[in-house]
């Protein structure tokens, strides 16, 4: 079924239809009417002469600046070619869709004063799979996306580069081959396709879905651990996590409770010990800070993908066209900074799960790091270290891009947000965790494995849903009965950990919130 667009009730699960999976987007019959109105409300202000910003002025410090009604198609023309800036590897396919869909969206609403060919365009190429290429590095989130959205723009005019079946081709010759043609701009039309916050919010929308599908994960991990460590479940009582309140801690206790469920390692009380490390009794606590922030995140972008974030903004209802600054990126830097954070959290717990796992004066009587005849063999140790690493590496990530400010258009435009940096390292933070929770479904496997070896009956004893996982993992994936080349075993984990499956494997048996 074919995603309809007007502006208003866009989801984060239909931009990943779109973006990942390819499907049609239309626009809604109300969407067309609202775009001819405010169309032609601009048309008219062009012939009246009206002074305008970027109808009948210049950009930024130039807004000072008349032009007149014979050069206005050329003044967004040279707005769109002198705005493609971006530099540095080329986006993702699916950030370059998802960003298409969104400035497709935002401009259906109406109050933007694009003409509905350029818009059906647009739509056109998400359609036909006409993707510009878009340089990662150049924008500073403030008005907008400038330069990203620019080499999108530039791709609706056959301009540029851009992917088509495969192959990086001429803009115009993709147009031909898809039988579309590309669009001549007409007055506000430059300004209407590069003022926006698409392109971030594209990037932060997509970390963020897959962070959604991480937290679940990430509490399979941490079940699957504390099988192999002989948690006290009785950390996971509800009374406990409703005394304090926070939603997500109380849905990570009662996942961790229902992984646990039946479990013969992990029981409610233990007889040789009181209490667990902060990093399996506090599970809750720290997993559920990250998914209260995750779902924080999810509400800021469900707001941000139907919001009109160009300037000026055109209300024909009202006679006005305002020039203000939605297309200021802060709300979404902010966002997206606290989502990278909430994200390392996942994973900086992870890895001191894992030590606990590989340090023989932790780990419960498993013998040192996860492998029979130990000094011939390393076997996990330098998994641990890899983990490390990227923990380590998250922490610099993590540093807040939106604190930092620098000004542009001489100082005309004197606090910008730097939304697409907090966008662009959250996703990197969570490709560093997701590696760092696939190891530690790696290790905990392994002692899972290690108890039943050492007559201690932990695969016996799992729990239905961590015993899921735990099939799961050995369909492909054998224990290390000696060293083997590790890489090719963590990225399987990697894989699994990226394309959901793991997380698939066990919800056929729990689902989870």
């Amino acid at each position: 079924m074919a995603v309809i667009i007007n502006g208003r009730d866009l989801t984060v699960e239909q931009v990943i239809a779109v973006c990942r999976h390819h499907e049609k987007v239309e626009i809604a019959p109300e969407a067309v009417e609202a775009v001819k109105k405010a169309r032609a409300y601009v048309e008219q202000k062009v012939a009246d002469k009206a002074v305008v910003y970027g109808l009948t002025t210049g950009f930024g410090k130039f807004a000072n600046v008349s032009i007149s009604t014979e050069e206005t198609a050329q003044l967004q023309k040279n707005l769109i070619m002198s705005h493609t800036c971006a530099l540095g590897k080329p986006y993702e396919q699916k950030y370059v869709r998802a960003a298409m869909l969104l400035r497709a969206n935002s401009l259906s609403r109406g109050n933007s004063g694009i003409r509905l060919e350029t818009l059906q365009t647009l739509v056109d190429m998400l359609n036909k799979g006409i993707h510009p290429i878009v340089p990662e590095k150049g924008s500073v989130g403030a008005s907008g996306d400038l330069a990203p959205l620019s080499c999108i723009a530039l791709g609706l005019i056959g301009m540029g580069k851009v992917e088509y079946k495969g192959e990086i081709i001429d803009a115009k010759d993709a147009f031909d081959a898809a039988g579309l043609k590309p669009v001549e701009l007409a007055s506000k039309e430059g300004l209407a396709l590069n003022n926006g916050t698409q392109m971030l919010t594209a990037v932060g929308l997509n970390t963020l879905y897959d962070a959604m599908n991480l937290m679940k994960i990430a509490d399979i991990a941490g079940a699957m651990t504390g099988e192999a460590l002989y948690a006290i479940a009785k950390a996971y009582d509800p009374k406990t996590h409703e005394l304090r309140g926070h939603q997500g801690q109380m849905d990570v206790a009662e996942n961790m409770r229902n992984l646990l469920a039946g479990s013969k390692n992990a029981l409610p009380l233990h007889p040789t010990k009181v209490q667990d490390p902060y990093s399996q009794r506090c599970l809750p606590q720290i997993h559920g800070a990250s998914r209260d922030a995750i779902n924080y995140v999810y509400e800021a972008v469900s707001r941000e993908i139907n919001a009109v974030t160009d300037n000026p903004i055109v209300f024909p209802d009202h006679d006005e066209v305002i020039s203000g600054g939605n297309f200021h990126g802060q709300p979404m830097a902010l966002a997206f900074d606290f989502l990278k954070i909430a994200i390392s959290e996942l994973a900086n717990v992870s890895e001191r799960r894992q030590e606990r796992l590989v340090n023989p004066a932790l780990s419960e009587g498993l013998p040192a790091f996860l492998v029979k005849n130990g000094g011939l063999n390393s076997g996990y140790m330098i998994a641990q270290y890899a983990s490390a690493s990227m923990v380590s590496e998250n922490k610099v990530y993590d540093h807040p891009a939106c604190v930092d400010s620098i000004p542009t258009s001489a100082n005309q435009e004197d606090h910008v947000s730097m939304g697409s940096t907090s966008a662009r390292t959250a996703a990197m933070v969570l490709d560093n965790a997701q590696k760092v929770i696939g190891i530690e479904l790696s290790t905990a496997a392994q002692a899972i494995w290690l108890r039943q070896e050492m007559g201690e009956h932990g695969i016996d004893n799992l729990a239905p849903a961590t015993r899921a996982a735990y099939d799961f993992i050995r369909e492909t994936i054998p224990p290390v009965e000696e060293d083997i080349i590790m890489h090719d075993q963590l990225q399987k984990f990697d894989d699994m950990v990226k394309d959901n499956s793991i997380l698939e494997a066990v919800e056929k048996v729990v689902k989870l919130k």
